[in-house]
């Protein structure tokens, strides 16, 4: 099958090779990522369900690319998990599997979440069981739906966050990666659980998510670059 074939060339392939594998699948899942939020942001209208709604009438070609783009972009981050995983199992096999587990999880909730982003559109499709609805009750549930998109979005963080600890430390414990990377990603661990604990706990306080984001862009972005560029160190 194509996709065993894949990670079979993964793992037989030297550290090097995977390593700049893996950058390239995260610098993938980064671009994907950005552009996914990008798209959203020039269609949905915070607090505005009648604007929102007519965006995504308006532009619904251009909906449907963010919402795959988010899938591709998932895609891609399993994939920069495993190359991570083959790279990263001989410092420790057990915590390796563990950040890998980890990566699933929230992608399997991110995945799941991005229903919502379709069901905004269902809603404002103009099919006929949709007749029993008014114009603005319909407008009403696309948002609630783009909210809930919000909401499931922060809880997949849980194991985004989560899975930073056993990645930094095997980078940290690494002879083949600098310490420096392993720190920061400790760190982007707290980064991103202030983000989630921000969003459900003080939602009216926004700014405080801003350093933890700062720190996740630093550590990811210096996490991909090295991989791509700098690759590892080879052993003997």
């Amino acid at each position: 099958m194509p996709g065993i074939d894949t990670t079979n060339r993964i793992a037989d392939q030297s550290p090097r090779k995977t390593a700049r594998m893996a950058g390239l699948f995260y610098l993938i899942f980064i671009l994907t990522t950005v552009l996914a939020s990008y798209i959203r942001g020039n269609i949905i209208v915070s607090g505005d369900a009648m604007a929102t709604a007519n965006n995504i009438v308006s532009s619904q070609g251009l909906f449907r690319v963010g919402f795959v783009t988010e899938l591709v972009s998932a895609t891609f981050f399993v994939l920069a998990a495993w190359a991570l995983y083959v790279l990263l199992k001989p410092v420790n096999k057990n915590l390796a599997l563990l950040f890998l587990l980890l990566n699933l999880g929230g992608v399997a909730v991110e995945c799941l979440n991005a229903l919502n982003l379709f069901a905004a559109l269902q809603f404002l499709s103009g099919a006929n069981y949709l007749s029993v609805f008014q114009t603005g009750q319909l407008q009403a549930m696309a948002m609630s739906s783009l909210n809930l998109y919000t909401n499931g979005f922060l809880i997949a963080q849980i194991f985004f966050s989560v899975w930073l600890l056993p990645l930094g430390y095997l980078v940290y414990k690494s002879r083949s990666l600098p310490k420096f990377l392993g720190i920061l990603l400790i760190i982007d661990f707290f980064g991103n659980m202030s983000w989630f604990l921000q969003g459900f706990l003080l939602p009216d306080y926004g700014i405080l998510a801003y350093p933890g984001n700062v720190i996740s862009f630093i550590a990811e972005i210096s996490l991909m670059l090295w991989l791509l560029i700098m690759a590892v160190k080879e052993q003997k």
